[in-house]
């Protein structure tokens, strides 16, 4: 469903929309592990499944990195997406360079997410602190962002690490228990609460 009417009938004020999924069977994309067991998801393309990005929690360390910089049986939750936006405080992403595979490995999504500006969502760490962000597009005033240029916001901001997740129609941001960007489809039309979506990543506060 989509992340703003989840997260009403939940009680979670803060989310952002997580990872890729398959939308013919709503099955996640990519490896999601919650509390050390493996979901069913539809794999990434050989070879790009063992170096696609994830954020990977363990308690209170949380990492983002390539796939084979991670366990293969990891502890606690992790979630694949990418590609690796921001690595060391420096951009990931070089032009023409298709480290993980998404270019190539297109069939899997809706359009290559290489290519030119969308409407994009991504998570960074800047070592003290995690950065949720969305950016909106698909119409005049809003262009959205290529991978690059959301790398390049991101270090600005202060970013050590950082990962591409869902976007296009996908891109939803909760804070407050309210959706903070406008997901549109291809075409400009809005999508007042966002598109339905299958994984997401939550933030809840310590005491």
């Amino acid at each position: 469903m989509p992340l703003v009417r989840w997260c009403r009938e939940r009680g979670v004020r803060d989310a952002v929309v997580g990872g890729f999924f398959v939308r013919a069977v709503s099955e996640p994309l990519g490896e999601v592990w919650i509390d050390g067991r493996q979901e069913p998801s539809t794999p990434f393309d050989a070879p790009w499944d063992a170096v696609r990005a994830c954020v990977h929690v363990d308690g209170d360390a949380i990492r983002i990195a390539r796939r084979d910089a991670l366990p293969l049986a990891p502890v606690g939750d992790l979630l694949q997406a990418g590609p690796l936006l921001v690595a060391d405080g420096r951009s990931a992403v070089a032009d023409g360079a298709d480290v993980e595979g998404l270019s190539i490995g297109a069939r899997q999504f809706d359009s290559d997410i290489t290519v030119g500006r969308f409407p994009r969502a991504a998570l960074a760490s800047t070592g003290s602190r995690l950065l949720a962000v969305a950016c909106d597009g698909r119409t005049d005033s809003d262009a959205g962002m290529t991978l690059a240029e959301l790398a390049d916001a991101l270090i600005a901001l202060g970013a050590e690490s950082a990962i591409n997740l869902d976007g296009g129609g996908s891109a939803s941001l909760v804070h407050a228990g309210r959706l903070r960007n406008r997901p549109r489809e291809a075409g400009g039309v809005d999508l007042l609460e966002g598109r339905a979506i299958v994984t997401a990543i939550v933030f809840d506060p310590r005491a």
